[in-house]
């Protein structure tokens, strides 16, 4: 090849590089992480707030660099699953399964690979870890302490009306823990204890009936995402029964019932935030240990304490973090 042709090949070979370089696609943007959470309400929900906000002062704010996907189960267990089913078609990277034992129970069925952070009694008992220092699999999250803040509920009521003897418990079938914890606890203090097992929402009249016949002077309602999903209905019930009623959180006592005493949930899913983020960055759940709620709160309601004729101890109120009037 002469000097004039050498020149004209290579002029060619130039000219053509920046068509080949067009062609060729962009680079591929890494997958923005998308998160799954259930909550057991429904919406306007200041839990679901209290994640979100907690989620962006680690950086992870939800539409710019990591994906939210909110299931509210509106007081239906059995959506649960289908919830969860929707999380592994989305190849969500964490699963916050809050709403108690039982969705916690249906996202381990439906994944043992995807990290759970879960809000359970004891999540030993329920299978879910294999301890609380070092859970193993893909599960992690907070215990509730709902043995010992039931029978701190029942120290409570005692304080509340002196010589109660007569004690109605409120329990969800599925999960009698803290029930059995109570009426353990009660034998010490010379009180009976009744039992009531509840499964379905038209059992919830029939268990006031009950602990009317059987002469309840109070009556606790356990924890149970279940009740919480009812919470207006249990509230009007405990209304019209005119039965001293201590319930699982804020919400009841805020909303009508007579005393709350139990975790803060909008800090248990402010703690969710913070596993979320160590997650997302490469902790393994199976790591990272199960922790116990360090925010509670007692809140009294003195306009419902007036309807039912009763005063409350100023003991009682100088330990209370809200008073409604």
């Amino acid at each position: 090849m002469d000097r004039r042709g050498f020149l004209l090949t290579a002029l060619a070979g130039v000219l053509a590089w920046p068509l080949v370089a067009w062609a060729q696609p962009p680079p591929q943007q890494p997958r923005q992480p998308i998160i799954g959470i259930t909550l057991g309400g429904s919406l306007p929900n200041p839990y679901a707030e209290a994640f979100r906000v907690a989620l962006a002062g680690f950086g992870w704010v939800d539409g710019q660099n990591v994906r939210i996907e909110y299931r509210y189960a509106e007081g239906r267990p059995e959506r649960y699953p289908g919830f969860f089913a929707e999380f592994m078609r989305l190849n969500v990277n964490v699963i916050v399964a809050g709403g108690g034992t039982i969705p916690a129970l249906a996202a381990r069925q439906a994944t043992r690979t995807t990290p759970i952070i879960v809000f359970v009694p004891d999540p030993v008992t329920a299978g879910l870890v294999a301890s609380l220092a070092r859970p193993g699999g893909n599960v992690t999250g907070l215990s509730m302490q709902i043995m010992e803040i039931g029978v701190k509920r029942l120290g409570l009521l005692k304080e509340l009306v002196p010589g109660m003897e007569r004690i109605g418990v409120f329990c969800d079938a599925a999960d009698a823990g803290e029930a059995t914890a109570i009426e353990e606890a009660a034998s010490g203090l010379r009180s009976r204890v009744q039992i009531l097992r509840i499964s379905r929402v038209p059992e919830f009249e029939e268990a006031f009936e009950a602990a009317k016949r059987g002469r309840a002077q109070a009556l606790i309602l356990c924890a149970s995402g279940f009740f919480t999903s009812h919470q207006k209905h249990l509230l009007e019930l405990a209304a019209r029964y005119r039965i001293p009623t201590i319930y699982e959180h804020r919400d009841f006592a805020i909303s009508g019932g007579l005393m709350s005493y139990g975790p803060s949930i909008a800090e248990m899913y402010r703690s969710a935030a913070t596993y979320t983020d160590k997650l997302l960055r490469g902790a393994k759940p199976s790591d990272l240990p199960i922790e116990q709620p360090t925010k509670f709160e007692l809140v009294i309601n003195l306009k419902t304490a007036k309807a039912l004729g009763l005063t409350i101890p100023p003991s009682l109120l100088a330990r209370a973090d809200q008073i409604v009037e």
